[in-house]
């Protein structure tokens, strides 16, 4: 069993509080585009235009996330409460929600310089596991999103939660929605398993969102939403909009020509 008691806060810079959560985030997308840059661009075009898109991408994370938190998970809360919407450093980010903003900000890109959408896409989709893998190690630090009652040797007790021992589902979620979509989905670009633009993206909404469903068993759920619909709780009822999604998308991309 392991003891969390960690600081929320990396460390303080003159009156501001530099918090794991805001390193996380720049951690995934500066590795993220290092990766891009580096490693999977081989277009010229391509690579001559990625770092503006990045601006986009960061604007679209950014609202998306928001914006997702507050529709999906508190909408009551912050229908009372709007100017609080504003308030991002208080917490409160939709990994759904950023997603779709992702998505919308690449789409206005793409359709701005005459690319198909899909191309960029699918080079985020190969990157988005780091970001992930970071974030949810700082969910941990955070003790936020923490799993069920357990007994099993490697259970985690998060001091400012409660004196209960815990499944750490954030690790599990750094794991299998870090490490393993990004192996998974590297491999299958590197041996160019597929060449068609759109199956990448497709790839990794089919993995997250099983995973994520999977993991959200062994999660506590939002206290303010609960279980919904066949005991769900929101993350599994997105993932499952989400997991539709990514096998249409699949099955139309891989059998363009």
């Amino acid at each position: 069993m392991f003891i969390n008691n960690f600081d929320p806060v990396a460390f303080d810079l003159f009156s501001f509080q530099i918090r794991w959560y805001s390193i996380a985030y720049i951690l995934g997308i500066v590795f993220g585009w290092f990766y891009c840059k580096k490693k999977l661009i081989k277009d010229s075009k391509i690579l001559n235009l990625f770092d503006d898109l990045l601006a986009y991408i960061i604007i679209g994370i950014i609202i998306g996330g928001r914006l997702g938190y507050v529709i999906f998970y508190n909408i009551k809360y912050y229908f009372d409460n709007i100017l609080e919407i504003f308030m991002i450093w208080n917490g409160g980010m939709s990994f759904h929600g950023g997603l779709i903003g992702v998505i919308v900000a690449t789409f206005l890109f793409s359709k701005k310089h005459d690319i198909n959408a899909y191309v960029f896409l699918d080079l985020i989709s190969l990157v988005a596991p780091i970001g992930i893998f970071f974030g949810r190690i700082a969910n941990f630090i955070n003790s936020e999103l923490y799993g069920k009652e357990t007994d099993i040797f490697w259970s985690v007790k998060f001091i400012v939660v409660d004196n209960v021992s815990r499944h750490p589902t954030q690790i599990y979620e750094a794991i299998f929605e870090g490490v393993i979509i990004f192996v998974l989905l590297n491999f299958v670009f590197k041996k160019k398993m597929t060449t068609n633009p759109g199956v990448i993206s497709s790839l990794f909404l089919i993995f997250y969102s099983v995973f994520r469903f999977l993991i959200e068993f062994l999660r506590v759920p939002d206290p303010q939403i609960g279980y919904l619909i066949f005991n769900l709780s929101m993350g599994q009822i997105i993932s499952v909009l989400f997991l539709s999604f990514g096998i249409y998308l699949f099955f139309r991309k891989n059998n363009a020509r």
